[in-house]
């Protein structure tokens, strides 16, 4: 196949203008946050100086200009907000309430669907069992390795192996347990690990990701994997922020280790257990790219990010999918309404 210059010339040059445009923005912006504080700066030192020379008392800062200099740099925020959050929210809860072309108001008749559908209470089923599995479990695993990994031999190299899985994106973590999970037939040598692991022990290969509701827990571990050198990385730093006299009045008083662990380690990083568990929480709820590349959402292993893609692109029920949307913005909100609130007690306790 021979690729001719000429006839892709309009979709280069519209390449070569994105770039353009992109550099022109990007340079503006950094050009802008970085001149606009300078010049403000040297202003407000001429100031200083001049009013320290003639002896005359030294300039206040205005308050409104202030308040102006601080908008100034608030209101690309809030655009961005507006336009890639506020407003596609409004449209998206607006859409849930019309039928899937967007042109006949239906009601509540998509969330009443959405609770009567089998199908779509297994989704979200589903996703119950990952939210209620995937943040004990990360953690758990993750204060486990923070635990061990502390203070002992070669630990940087021991974090970065299991930080690693972070660095992955949820697609390529997911194609290599795909490959983990791969079945081929018993006459045949087994490429995934785990089925060469269950005939080197005698028994007969399984197709691993077809089987519910194992194949859900199998997507679960990926998660875990993925999560736990997070969770690992965020404890590590709290137990080490402990005290040293409160551990090391604690052994003079002659406490054991699990003493020392349930009495002691577990209440001084009580704070960062909450932002782990919550932050992986919020991630969980909005799982996506582990079940669209591993099984697409069969064998009974969809959740609500996955289904409302279906329904939206895949079937275009857009008030289905808006529904969908609707609902899983509902089930963040108290997680991160608690999280403001926990943040805000630690603040008035520190």
């Amino acid at each position: 196949m021979n690729f001719d210059f000429a006839d892709q010339a309009p979709k280069m040059m519209m390449l070569l203008w994105g770039l353009v445009a992109f550099a022109v923005v990007v340079g503006g912006l950094l050009f802008v946050l970085d001149a606009v504080p300078s010049y403000f700066a040297r202003r407000r030192e001429a100031q200083l100086v001049a009013a320290s020379a003639s002896g005359a008392p030294l300039p206040g800062r205005s308050k409104p200009r202030e308040g102006f200099f601080a908008l100034f740099f608030l209101l690309p925020t809030v655009l961005l907000l507006l336009i890639g959050l506020v407003v596609p929210a409004i449209r998206t809860t607006l859409l849930s309430f019309m039928d899937g072309g967007s042109e006949n108001w239906v009601g509540l008749d998509n969330y009443r669907w959405m609770f009567a559908e089998d199908a779509i209470v297994r989704v979200l089923l589903n996703t119950l069992v990952w939210v209620t599995l995937v943040p004990l479990a990360a953690t758990a695993i993750g204060l486990i390795y923070a635990v061990l990994v502390d203070k002992a031999r070669l630990e940087s190299v021991a974090k970065s192996l299991i930080f690693m899985p972070m660095a992955i994106s949820f697609v390529g973590a997911s194609i290599i347990w795909r490959f983990v999970y791969a079945y081929r037939g018993e006459d045949q040598d087994q490429i995934g690990l785990l089925n060469q692991i269950v005939v080197s022990l005698g028994g007969e290969p399984r197709q691993w990701l077809l089987d519910s509701p194992l194949n859900t827990l199998l997507l679960i571990v990926i998660m875990v994997w993925i999560q736990a050198g997070f969770a690992m990385v965020v404890l590590s730093a709290a137990i080490k922020s402990i005290p040293a006299d409160i551990v090391e009045a604690a052994r003079l008083d002659g406490v054991n280790p699990w003493q020392m662990f349930w009495q002691i380690t577990m209440p001084s990083i009580r704070p960062a257990l909450i932002v782990v568990v919550v932050t992986i929480s919020i991630a969980t709820l909005k799982v996506f790219d582990i079940v669209r590349t591993t099984t697409n959402g069969n064998y009974d292993t969809s959740v609500i990010a996955n289904e409302m893609y279906n329904q939206a692109f895949r079937y275009g029920q857009n008030g289905q999918g808006s529904a969908l949307a609707v609902f899983l913005f509902i089930l963040v909100v108290p997680i991160v309404i608690f999280q403001i609130r926990n943040l805000r007690q630690q603040r008035r306790e520190g």
